[in-house]
């Protein structure tokens, strides 16, 4: 394991600049806005700390070059939500869960947590679409024999005229070209992405298609209905935050934020499941003032934890039957991400 440690002054760069016209403008932040992010310089600071590397991560196997809060601020090309622009859409690609109440819950639940981590934009859903409305082609993974998607195909929807992005979701596993395996997503730095959070699943790899499927069989490049069985996960805790790690993460790359090299933070890259695992829910103190200089912050996610998560102790909604909404929120996975915002807000309010 290998710990990436940056000097305090490198850090107060990376953070607020030398340029005098920025740290002007960081003078000007609310005093428990500045004290909060000025943790990211203290070496007793119990809320940021730095990288640890365990090979083959993201940072060694993807060099480029690190963004201080000035290259974000001065990118004339950033994207930066307009009076007229200001909602976030997400829409599903087939079915979520493994019942409609279920996948209703699931994507109402990425939903909030996406309202309160950009807080001050509105989220809003798109009428959900059935595979055979991306016109995709598709294949069966012959590592997997799981159902896949063509990728490189799903950008098929119109924007709303007031999006700032577009998001769309699904259980199905993507591949980008013929010669990948799989990918897990994608975000342009304009106004649309796409992942799938089937892998995020704890049975993904010992799950089968119905059948096993060994060789695609169809009737018809437009003959989708082989789908109507396709491998769901169940919504646990663990997936549920998983999801809301890449939702937040890729959205962050539409808005302009790199992979952040400077402390542990949710905008770090990932080169699979243990490091996305590692990677925190939280943005360091760099990338916040990004965002924050974007859209403004306030920390809402105290409340989306602890909205509607009241329920059995370990329930989840595979074991819930079709026909009550408002299923038990399983968020017993966010629990220590609960206690560090708390934290923040101490630091904030002092």
């Amino acid at each position: 394991m290998q710990i990436v440690r940056h000097s305090e002054q490198t850090l107060k760069t990376a953070l607020i600049s030398k340029n005098p016209v920025l740290v002007s403008q960081y003078e000007k932040l609310d005093a428990g806005e500045q004290r909060l992010m000025n943790e990211a310089f203290q070496p007793a600071s119990d809320l940021f700390g730095p990288i640890t590397l365990h090979s083959p991560d993201w940072i060694t196997s993807h060099p480029e070059a690190p963004q201080v809060f000035e290259q974000f601020f001065s990118d004339p090309y950033r994207k930066t939500p307009s009076p007229d622009k200001r909602s976030i859409y997400i829409q599903a690609i087939g079915s979520l869960g493994n019942t409609r109440i279920i996948s209703e819950e699931y994507i109402k639940w990425l939903m909030g947590y996406c309202k309160a981590y950009f807080y001050g934009l509105r989220v809003k859903l798109l009428e959900p679409v059935p595979v055979s409305a991306t016109r995709c082609s598709f294949t069966v993974n012959e590592n997997t024999q799981n159902l896949q998607i063509h990728a490189g195909e799903l950008h098929n929807f119109k924007k709303p005229e007031n999006a700032f992005c577009v998001v769309e979701i699904t259980m199905i596993d993507l591949y980008p070209r013929d010669s990948w395996n799989f990918v897990s997503g994608q975000a342009s730095d304009r106004w649309y992405s796409f992942f799938c959070f089937a892998r995020y699943g704890s049975d993904f790899y010992s799950m089968r298609h119905e059948g096993k499927v060994k060789k695609l069989k169809k009737t018809s490049s437009s003959d989708y209905s082989i789908f109507d069985n396709c491998y769901i996960p169940e919504i646990t805790s663990v997936l549920l935050l998983r999801s809301c790690k890449t939702l937040t993460h890729e959205i962050g790359h539409i808005f302009g934020l790199r992979h952040c090299q400077w402390l542990a933070c949710l905008m770090q890259g990932s080169n699979h499941l243990e490091e996305t695992d590692r990677r925190p829910l939280n943005l360091c103190p760099t990338c916040l003032h990004k965002l924050q200089c974007a859209i403004g912050f306030r920390i809402a996610l105290v409340r989306w934890i602890d909205d509607e998560s009241s329920g059995t102790p370990g329930a989840t909604p595979e074991h819930s039957r079709e026909g009550n909404g408002n299923l038990p929120k399983p968020v017993e996975a966010f629990k220590e991400w609960k206690e560090w915002i708390i934290k923040c807000l101490a630091v904030l309010q002092k």
